[in-house]
């Protein structure tokens, strides 16, 4: 599996050119029509995690492979994508159409408080797919179709008024029920412990006293990756052979020996980054992984 699609190579990759405003500070967005990027001749886009959001009006029949789920569409949906769970869009027989548009972070509104608005839609616990009436169809392609209209313009202002066009989106599609998950890829243990090992390892390694492993417990995981905790426990212990506990304490073992190695940090100052409110917590931790205190970790 590919462990993720820049936007860089997306654009590279997919639609063989690149914008000039790929790196702009307010944020990326672009919008397309699909018809010009699928077919027997379209490129496949991997399934794997993308650094970009991603949102969707599907016309076809199409199976959307998502985390260890796979969720057939039959007719016109909407499909939310974000850049934590890695994803594959598969084409079935029969016309396809639609539009999409993608976009990074920076470009989502922000709140008062200063920081970016989280929208359930992308949440990674959550379902991607919206069925759509007729009548809703239409009123998203006719968004889509501002959209299209309105980044090919001269408008000084454009930008603010596609963000806001993506939000209005956004809000039209949390008033539905998503769509049921319909049945499970036979190879949904490989992906779900793929998965889980990138999350994982993303947190890897500590770099700074101020960083802070976020993900610590089977259940925290198993959120991430819109799993029961005891689902994601039997998958890995299927395919590693270790269950969740054992796989997240051996990596924290690892950095934990690393960091008293190679850092002059305190012992509180480890545990503080590897997530331990109490620093004799760490020391408990590590004795029972190692058989020694932190300290004599420094000795060796």
């Amino acid at each position: 599996m590919v462990d993720h699609v820049s936007l860089e190579q997306f654009y590279r990759d997919k639609m063989q050119w690149m914008p000039a405003n790929l790196q702009q500070d307010l944020g990326h967005f672009n919008v397309f029509r699909t018809e010009e990027y699928v077919g027997p001749h379209a490129r496949p886009v991997p399934y794997s995690r993308k650094d970009f959001y991603k949102v969707s009006l599907i016309l076809g029949r199409n199976r959307y492979h998502y985390a260890d789920k796979v969720v057939g569409i039959e007719g016109p949906a909407l499909l939310f994508a974000n850049p934590l769970v890695p994803y594959h869009w598969e084409q079935l027989e029969g016309p396809q159409g639609g539009f999409f548009c993608i976009f990074t972070d920076a470009f989502l509104p922000l709140t008062p408080a200063g920081t970016r608005t989280v929208f359930p839609v992308f949440e990674p616990g959550g379902q991607p797919i919206y069925v759509l009436t007729a009548d809703q169809c239409t009123a998203t392609a006719a968004i889509f179709e501002k959209m299209l209209t309105e980044i090919e313009s001269a408008y000084a202002y454009k930008y603010d008024l596609l963000r806001a066009y993506l939000v209005e989106l956004i809000h039209e599609a949390q008033k539905l029920v998503p769509a049921s998950v319909l049945y499970h890829s036979s190879s949904a243990a490989l992906r779900i412990t793929s998965l889980f090992t990138e999350l994982l390892s993303r947190q890897f390694p500590i770099e700074s006293p101020q960083q802070r492993v976020r993900l610590r417990t089977a259940q925290a995981f198993a959120g991430q990756l819109a799993v029961h905790v005891n689902h994601l426990n039997r998958v890995l212990k299927t395919v590693t052979g270790k269950t969740t506990t054992q796989l997240l304490a051996e990596r924290l073992v690892q950095e934990a020996q690393a960091l008293l190695r190679h850092t002059d940090w305190s012992v509180a100052q480890v545990a503080y980054c590897l997530g331990f409110e109490e620093p004799a917590h760490f020391t408990t931790f590590f004795r029972k992984h190692t058989g020694r205190v932190p300290s004599a970790a420094r000795m060796v």
